[in-house]
């Protein structure tokens, strides 16, 4: 029953983890959670295969998000290296977004490395309320900000405005660079 992407090993682990966290016994979380000692007992030695429903049953009772307990844990040091992250393209312009840190529990930002070329404009409609958006100038020269009123920004220049109204990023020079917070409010 544990997904593909959910090892056993990362399940039992995430298990431990925050079952030690909350200190409770194997006895005190599967009460909790309603499910036999046995099976959790189990579960932490990376020998059950355990289903959607008692993973949720021990999230709810431990007070986790789901994907904490079937998501690795993010090591104290996280590197990306140039050309390895997750990229996406945007269809209107030459405009690669890579993720570098996405939102952790109980924070509210997502960070972003854009790469952009001159000759077409991303426009973005309004996101969410109370997101802000945030960049900084790595290389080259990009025109961003609101859509009506966007702000020339070269090399080390810095740049927010709210990302819950309309908003634009142009490229101006080969190779523009930019890394982008977003800020969720």
């Amino acid at each position: 029953m544990a997904t593909e992407g959910a090892p056993l090993d990362v399940i039992a682990a995430s298990l431990k983890r925050e079952r030690e966290r909350a200190g409770l016994t194997l006895t005190d979380l599967a009460r909790l959670a309603g499910i036999a000692k046995s099976t959790l007992s189990q579960l932490e030695s990376a020998t059950g295969n355990p289903s959607v429903e008692t993973l949720w049953a021990l999230g709810k009772a431990l007070d986790v998000p789901f994907s904490r307990l079937v998501e690795p844990p993010v090591p104290r040091v996280h590197v990306i290296r140039s050309g390895e992250g997750i990229t996406v393209a945007s269809e209107e312009a030459d405009y690669l977004a890579t993720l570098l840190a996405s939102c952790p529990p109980h924070a509210r930002r997502d960070i972003y490395l854009i790469r952009a070329e001159p000759g077409s404009v991303r426009r973005s409609d309004a996101h969410r309320a109370g997101i802000i958006e945030h960049v900084v100038v790595c290389h080259g020269r990009a025109l961003v900000g609101m859509a009506d009123e966007p702000i020339e920004v070269g090399p080390g220049d810095y740049v927010a405005y709210p990302g819950d109204e309309a908003h634009v990023f142009e490229a101006l020079d080969p190779g523009t660079t930019v890394v982008m917070l977003s800020e969720h409010t």
